[in-house]
């Protein structure tokens, strides 16, 4: 017998064993296909991670409440760095849109001055609240104290730039409006001597 003629046997006999078992073949192809969609609908979800957001507009020295604040869930390597883990009870010292992730920059506290390597966070009590009304985050100022019994004026602060300006709080009648100001270390202790002494005041800088 030829090779020619084995080889025709054999692809006969291969023919019919598919044909015989051609029930258990695509019975078996189809529970194949059916255990690959099971899996695939079973899959885990992508791996995301919940940072807390603004639930609505904020604007600069809002007191952050629960109601506040919701969740949105984010890619791994999308999140912004500095995340508040719990900014309930904080000050914001910037506005926050509908949807933006609360961040440690954006609140009031050690973190503002990031962005001003050397100075320090310093809140100043302006008697003057409708000058400070005039006032917006970012703005630089001089800082002057003005002796009530009319000894002259003196300039306490030069190009502080404003860090924050808190909410009123009402409950407390206190007078004038709070600053947050950053200063150079070695203005901090004059600074805090003269709003204890003087009548502080403030000039836009150039």
């Amino acid at each position: 017998m030829s090779r020619s003629d084995r080889a025709r046997r054999l692809l006969v006999r291969v023919r019919r064993g598919v044909l015989r078992h051609r029930r258990l073949l695509a019975a078996a192809l189809t529970a194949v296909a059916v255990g690959s969609g099971v899996h695939a609908a079973v899959a885990p979800p992508p791996h995301r991670i919940t940072v807390l957001v603004a639930a609505h507009d904020l604007p600069a020295g809002s007191v952050l409440a629960r109601a506040d604040l919701a969740e949105a869930s984010y890619a791994p390597g999308t999140v912004p760095d500095g995340i508040a883990a719990d900014a309930a009870g904080r000050v914001l010292a910037a506005p926050l849109r509908r949807g933006e992730p609360v961040t440690d920059v954006r609140l009031v506290g050690p973190a503002l001055t990031g962005g001003y390597p050397g100075l320090t966070a310093v809140p100043v009590r302006f008697p003057d609240g409708g000058a400070v009304a005039l006032l917006r985050v970012g703005d630089r100022v001089d800082v002057v104290a003005t002796d009530p019994q009319g000894a002259g004026a003196t300039t306490v602060a030069a190009d502080a730039p404003v860090l924050a300006i808190p909410a009123p709080d009402r409950s407390e009648g206190t007078q004038g409006r709070l600053v947050v100001l950053g200063v150079p270390g070695g203005e901090v202790e004059a600074l805090a001597d003269a709003a204890v002494r003087f009548f502080l005041t403030f000039a836009l800088s150039q």
